[in-house]
């Protein structure tokens, strides 16, 4: 299959801080790509703006209320064979809820320094080296 043939999604992602650490989540044992770590997130739907998606997907899987976030970086990676996924990764600021797992395997607060101890999703490294670096810092 060549790369024009690919299916393309886009993917938005939130970095929820708190001091040097940051939320990530664990995708379910029955799911695609089962039991990876990724940032809470999902897929824009046809005709969602991205910041809309972020908001939707973040009440969805942590039942929060976002009210700030920036956009801090996107890029595209492509899983050879199965699709193409644009990324946007975005600095969450405010928000109101109380964090709940309503949808992965498990959650945790990680420290920025030892995210590349997890098995985060291919598309997700580049990123996390950025981030364990300090190439890229939220707020």
């Amino acid at each position: 299959m060549s790369p024009d043939e690919l299916k393309k999604i886009h993917v938005v992602a939130g970095l929820i801080c708190e001091k040097d650490r940051v939320l990530v989540c664990q995708r379910s044992a029955s799911g695609p790509f089962p039991l990876k770590w990724e940032f809470p997130g999902g897929k824009v739907e046809p005709a969602e703006e991205p910041y809309a998606a972020l908001c939707r997907e973040l009440k969805e899987e942590l039942d929060i209320s976002v009210s700030a976030a920036d956009q801090m970086c996107s890029y595209n990676h492509v899983y050879p064979g199965i699709l193409e996924v644009e990324l946007r990764f975005y600095d969450v600021k405010a928000f109101a809820g109380e964090i709940a797992n309503l949808a992965f395997e498990k959650i945790m607060w990680a420290k920025f320094g030892e995210l590349s101890n997890l098995d985060f999703l291919e598309g997700d490294l580049a990123f996390v080296a950025k981030l364990e670096k300090g190439l890229i810092y939220p707020r």
